[in-house]
């Protein structure tokens, strides 16, 4: 039976003390016991842990109590042992790195869908206002070679700081569609969309990626497994490990 809670989470929000918020999380990960990746950054927090259900979902709670991460919200899934070796606690410029500092979605995020929405608008070939949906991975292509939405555009990036470079390339194709941005937990469709917002594009993101799709909708119009970036390597539609 699968003991092992894993939470993946992030959150855009101000963070002024970034250096010092790092020492605290990772003295206190430690203590309780958890294995997996924080990354803290002045504009928000990345998270990927595991261990036991209490002690993982305690961690997370004392860290709502604080009024900036009060909105944070976990994605969850269940293994039968933990998927990380240590506790790794890093202070980054960025908690996904775009190299586009005017990016700034703790700012104002740009509009998103839900999956049950986007379930309907792929059964039904179009959005609410009939215009034609394109479905974009802004994941790197070995993760897309893993699994992806049938259909998706995959401009095959090698890292997310490419992104604003295809996005330029490819504007011209995506005028007059409702482009719906995904990856794998929201986190790098946050940074996309707006981007591509700013290009001029009808860009929406998926509200909680690819996982927040699975837990909701199950893996209806997804082909293959969504690779994480811990030892489980993928996960199929019911979030469980494939390998």
């Amino acid at each position: 039976m699968a003991a092992v809670l894993n939470i993946s989470a992030y959150l855009f929000t101000r963070i002024d003390d970034p250096a010092d918020l790092r020492a605290r999380l990772e003295q206190e990960s430690r203590e309780v016991g958890l294995k997996g990746t924080i990354l803290v950054a002045e504009e928000g927090i990345n998270m990927f842990l595991a261990g036991d259900t209490d002690i993982v979902r305690g961690f997370v709670d004392r860290l709502r109590q604080e009024e900036r991460f009060a909105p944070l919200t976990t994605k969850e899934s269940w293994s039968a042992n933990v998927p990380f070796q240590k506790m790794l606690v890093k202070h980054k410029r960025e908690i996904i790195r775009m190299d586009r500092p005017t990016i700034r979605p703790g700012a104002g995020r740009a509009p998103g869908v839900d999956p049950i929405t986007l379930r309907r608008w792929l059964a039904q070939g179009a959005d609410d206002d009939g215009r034609e949906v394109v479905l974009l991975d802004t994941r790197n292509a070995f993760e897309v070679d893993h699994g992806t939405f049938t259909g998706a555009l995959d401009w095959r990036i090698e890292k997310f700081t490419e992104f604003p470079d295809a996005a330029s390339a490819h504007r011209d194709e995506l005028a007059g569609k409702t482009v719906v941005s995904f990856c794998t937990g929201g986190i790098r469709c946050e940074k996309a969309a707006i981007h591509l917002r700013e290009e001029g594009i009808d860009a929406l993101q998926l509200d909680g990626g690819i996982l927040g799709y699975f837990e909701h909708v199950g893996g209806e119009g997804f082909t293959g497994d969504c690779f994480v970036f811990d030892e489980r390597r993928t996960v199929d539609a019911t979030l469980a490990p494939t390998n």
